[in-house]
């Protein structure tokens, strides 16, 4: 029998920690990330940064088995929620899924949805019967968090796709969290997006952190610096006749830490511009 996670919490209860432990990230036979030990603090935004190639996103999709799509996929080691660890053989990764939501680095609302249909998604996909009264309740709701109502509530039957670039992501927003889930995931949010945009999503994760636990991917130090209360470097290691290659995790602070006193010269030497 699988076991199912938390049930929907009120908004002040609804976002958790994450407790990391010695985890190994693997692809088949590829270590992608290794010896990752961290916790993510609940009702925050924690910034991954590092070059590419380093494992951030890989390390992300692990935190709700998403990377677990690609065959051959696997972990070592430990993501804990709710003293549950999410890896355990009886956990159903769709539960997993519906309490640690994903927003992708493009935005990806499906075309042939309206914006309310879009909004919508998962909660049909995840088997609610939803009342008429209840389905408009949850996308006036969603999209008031994702402070997008004001500029389509006359026009809810429009194709999601009919939206601006930076409407779109907020409406993938308004998807992840009409499911209400505990955490947030975003891979890189902003960056098909102008600076407006932009700063619409980043004045977002900050208002959205009062209800949910917030993880991004961002190569934008400035975004980093701006948006989260920790931020987590990770970056490649070569073994000693640099055949094979693993992200690793460096150092793991309070943001204004890492941007101005970090622990390790490899970390400043990054954020600083000096290697990248």
């Amino acid at each position: 029998m699988t076991t199912t996670m938390q049930e929907t919490a009120p908004p002040a209860l609804r976002a958790t920690s994450i407790d990391v432990s010695d985890l190994d990230i693997y692809y088949g036979d590829f270590k992608a990330v290794e010896g990752v030990t961290l916790t993510i603090a609940a009702r925050s935004v924690t910034a991954l940064i590092g070059p590419s190639g380093c494992g951030k996103s890989t390390f992300l999709r692990s935190l709700n088995r998403m990377h677990e799509v690609v065959p051959g996929a696997r972990v070592h080691g430990k993501i804990v929620i709710d003293g549950r660890d999410l890896y355990d053989a009886d956990v159903d990764p769709v539960e997993v899924r519906r309490q640690v939501g994903m927003v992708f680095q493009r935005p990806n609302p499906f075309p042939t949805m309206s914006i309310f249909e879009n909004v919508l998604a998962g909660v049909r996909l995840n088997a609610r019967k939803v009342s008429k009264s209840d389905a408009h309740d949850i996308v006036e709701r969603s999209l008031r968090g994702a402070n997008l109502w004001t500029e389509v509530k006359d026009r809810l039957g429009k194709p999601g796709a009919s939206l601006s670039g930076g409407q779109q992501q907020r409406l993938c927003i308004a998807r992840a969290i009409a499911v209400q889930p505990r955490v947030l995931l975003m891979d890189e949010p902003c960056s098909a997006l102008d600076p407006i945009s932009t700063g619409k999503i980043e004045d977002l994760m900050i208002e959205l952190k009062d209800e949910f636990s917030i993880v991004i991917v961002t190569h934008n130090m400035q975004q980093a610096a701006r948006v989260s209360d920790r931020t987590a470097f990770l970056m490649v290691e070569l073994d000693a006749d640099e055949d094979n290659r693993w992200g690793r995790l460096v150092e793991y602070d309070e943001t204004e830490k890492i941007f101005t006193n970090p622990r390790d010269k490899r970390t400043e030497d990054y954020v600083s511009g000096k290697v990248g």
